[in-house]
Parts: structure tokens; sequence; C-alpha cells
């Protein structure tokens, strides 16, 4: 054996690590901190994303800079502070992804051994999608699985993380073979596990909702009359789930949260519609976010604060909100069938 590590190498080669395939798991990004500066950097690198603000970019950075950027850190930042993880000083974004990196990572070495390396990484914030494919390309991985874990497809969640992705190989002399992972709102093992946390919740309660409400994040109605599907694939969940319950059209329904500009986003909008619920007499509804993998500030925050007070300021009485699916069993198993879907001829 040459001091390479390979026998048969050249003495002078540089090292070649033992092959390997990456499967890194994406999720939107998160700030390093709630205070004002680390703020301001990831909503400054999330709201100059033109995947995520289609504006023209002379028109829409002098905005951002000078208005939205002085101000919002602030009021961010403090809803981050509400559910921030004090123990790891991070957000849960932030944890759950990293536990549910561990998670898959244990399955897969049962299934592979070492020749699967799992990990993640961030759209916006740390860790990047850079610095993951050049640990993962430095580690020996020249193939790698990246997987956005959205659900749904949506250009300004899976495609800007795809982007991010297709940048960093740009960035690499060696460049791994790569596959991206399809979204995956109606597989049914998805559903299944959206189906069991449902009923795990309503087993618990001592009256049941008088409605599920499948709340998802927002986006412009512009962008699915120009071609975006995420707006049908939140609805097909929506009934999927629907049917796999067994329940009539009454018992559940869709909306959709984080309205962001003046212009008109996809309805109804759940703050909206949750007051408006409890005006028609449903005093007891729930909540699900099918499209978020993770708890973040858009469920922890927004739907069990901002959304739970608009439906009780309306004389709502009743409010559960229902957990992402996190590290749940089910879900990192659902994962792993997908992953292994990808590996298909590589393994």
């Amino acid at each position: 054996m040459t001091p390479t590590g390979q026998p048969h190498l050249p003495q002078d080669h540089p090292p070649v690590p033992a092959a390997k395939i990456g499967v890194l798991i994406a999720n939107l990004g998160t700030p390093d901190g709630y205070d004002y500066w680390s703020m301001r950097r990831y909503l400054n690198e999330f709201l100059s994303d033109q995947r995520v603000i289609d504006y023209a970019r002379w028109k829409w950075q002098p905005l951002l800079q000078l208005v939205i950027l002085s101000k919002r850190p602030f009021s961010s930042g403090a809803n981050y502070k509400l559910i921030w993880n004090e123990e790891k000083n991070e957000s849960p974004l932030m944890t759950i992804t990293r536990s549910q990196a561990d998670s898959l990572r244990q399955v897969l070495r049962g299934r592979h051994g070492d020749r699967v390396m799992v990990d993640f990484c961030m759209r916006y914030g740390r860790p990047s999608t850079k610095a993951k494919v050049r640990e993962m390309v430095e580690a020996g991985c020249t193939r790698i699985v990246f997987f956005p874990l959205y659900p749904h497809y949506a250009g300004a969640t899976t495609a800007t993380a795809n982007d991010q992705f297709f940048r960093a190989l740009m960035d690499e002399k060696w460049q791994p073979a790569s596959r991206t992972v399809a979204p995956y709102f109606a597989r049914s093992s998805y559903i299944e596990a959206l189906a069991q946390s449902v009923e795990r919740a309503y087993g618990a309660l001592e009256t049941k909702p008088d409605i599920l409400i499948c709340s998802y994040h927002g986006m412009p109605k512009r962008y699915l009359m120009t071609g975006d599907p995420y707006h049908c694939q939140c609805q097909k969940t929506t009934r999927l789930l629907k049917e796999r319950l067994g329940w009539g059209d009454d018992a559940i329904t869709t909306t959709f949260q984080s309205v962001f500009g003046p212009e008109e986003w996809l309805k109804p909008y759940t703050v909206e519609h949750v007051a408006d619920l409890a005006k028609q007499g449903k005093k007891r509804i729930a909540v699900v976010a099918p499209a978020f993998s993770a708890d973040c500030i858009e469920t922890l925050e927004e739907i069990n604060g901002e959304i739970r007070e608009s439906f009780e300021h309306a004389g709502g009485e009743s409010f559960t909100y229902i957990p992402c699916l996190n590290d749940d069993a089910a879900h990192i198993d659902m994962l792993a069938e997908v992953v292994d879907e990808n590996l298909w001829g590589w393994i």
C-alpha cells in the first residue's frame, strides 16, 4: 500500500479517499441569533433571492436595504426570541433538522453501512450548501443525492435550494454526479405519516375539533398564474389526507399563511379564515402545516401565536396546533424510503 492509501497510485499522487455516496438534506435556513445584525444578515440573504422576491433588483433593493432591513430585523428578532432554543443557542429549525439528519443517518447506515454519508445544509445562513458540498467531496463523495425537505414544489423553496446546490457544484474541480429529489406531496407514506399525527392529536383531546385547517405557506397568486404547481399540489395533499382519514369535505380545509407585501396571495388567508370560522360558530379547531417538514418560526410563532390569537379574539374557544412531522419515526422512514429510491443504480 502506498502512502496515498491507494494500491495503484504513484507515490507523489494526492490522497484519494474511498468513494462514497452523499445524501444532503436541505431546509430553508435560520439566523445565527435573534439580535439585529444576525437577523439583518439572514433576512438580506433571504429577501435578496429573486426566486423569493422576483421584482426588478433596481426597484426592490433600495426598498429592502433602506426601509425593510432597517426595521424588520427588530420585529423578526423578537419573534425568534419567543421560540429560540436557549439551551443550544439556536433556532428550533436548526435543532430539528440536525435531529432529522442524525436519525436518517442511523437508518441508512443500518442498510448501507459506511458507503453513504448523510448531512444537512440550509439554503440561507449556516451550514451553507456550498460548505457541505465541499465537505462531501473532500470525504470522497463521487455521487450526491440532494434532498430539499419540501413535500411540495415551489420556485421559492425547492427550486432555489436546487439552484444553490448547482452553484456549489460549479466550484468543484471534480464534480460529483448528482440527483435532486422530486416533491413527495402525494406519496402514500407521507400521507400516512400526516394522518397518524392528526389521529394522535385528536386522540389526546376530550372533544373533537369542529374542523382541521391545513395551513400551507403562501405565495403570490401571480406565481400560480405563471405556472408554479405549488397551489395544486397543496390541494391534492389535503384531499389525500381527507380520504385517508375517512372524513367529509366539511371536516378539513386548505388555507395559506405568511402573506408578505401588497399584492394578492393564494387564498384563503389562514389568519383571516380562522377568525371567520370562530364567528360562524366553529369554536374548536385544529391546525396542521403539511408543507413544513420541521417546526420553525412560521409554525411555532405564526400559527401557534398570531393565528391562534386571531381565532381566540374572534370568539374561538379551543385551538390545537398539531406539530410538524419533525423527527417522528414514520417521517424518517418515509425520508429513507425516498432516499433509497434515488440511490437506485448507485448502490
